[in-house]
């Protein structure tokens, strides 16, 4: 397993962790559920720890395919500048869920606030995130790059 793999394998986790995270305290607020608002601002903590790896293997996979034909240096470059504020968004988050946590374990007034202020950040984070995996699948899926094309006579026949 190299660079690349790994990186492949933990760059989903943060994504489809914010995704879960953000229904799950969509649920809460909805079912009017306090154990299920708190299991989202658990979700989004372990959501904002697995960023970190994500984002830190990403060089070990740029070390694997920047010389292949067809990877451009410019779309992992913005790939990565995109990684890295999903990485800040993401860890905030994961921060103001933390915070929020210890503000409704403490029974605090701002509680209910807090939890709106991390849907909010949850929002920033799926927006991010989308942009991020985007990014990082445009750069060995030329058919998802904005402006792309089926060129004429590419497709196959059918007889």
């Amino acid at each position: 397993m190299n660079g690349a793999h790994i990186h492949l394998i933990l760059n989903h986790l943060p994504i489809v962790g914010m995704v879960f995270a953000t229904l799950t305290l969509l649920a809460g607020f909805l079912l009017k559920n306090i154990t299920v608002k708190q299991t989202a601002l658990g979700l989004f903590v372990l959501t904002a720890i697995t960023a970190l790896p994500a984002y830190f293997t990403g060089e070990g996979a740029e070390e694997m395919i920047e010389g292949i034909p067809g990877v451009s240096h410019q779309d992992i470059h913005h790939h990565e500048d995109e990684g890295k504020i999903f990485l800040i968004v993401s860890i905030l988050t994961g921060i103001l869920a933390l915070a929020t946590l210890w503000l409704e374990r403490r029974k605090n007034a701002l509680s209910n606030m807090a939890y709106v202020g991390v849907f909010l950040a949850a929002g920033a984070s799926l927006v991010m995130g989308q942009k991020t995996g985007s990014s990082g699948g445009e750069i060995r899926h030329t058919e998802i790059r904005s402006g792309a094309s089926v060129t004429p006579g590419a497709e196959e026949e059918e007889d």
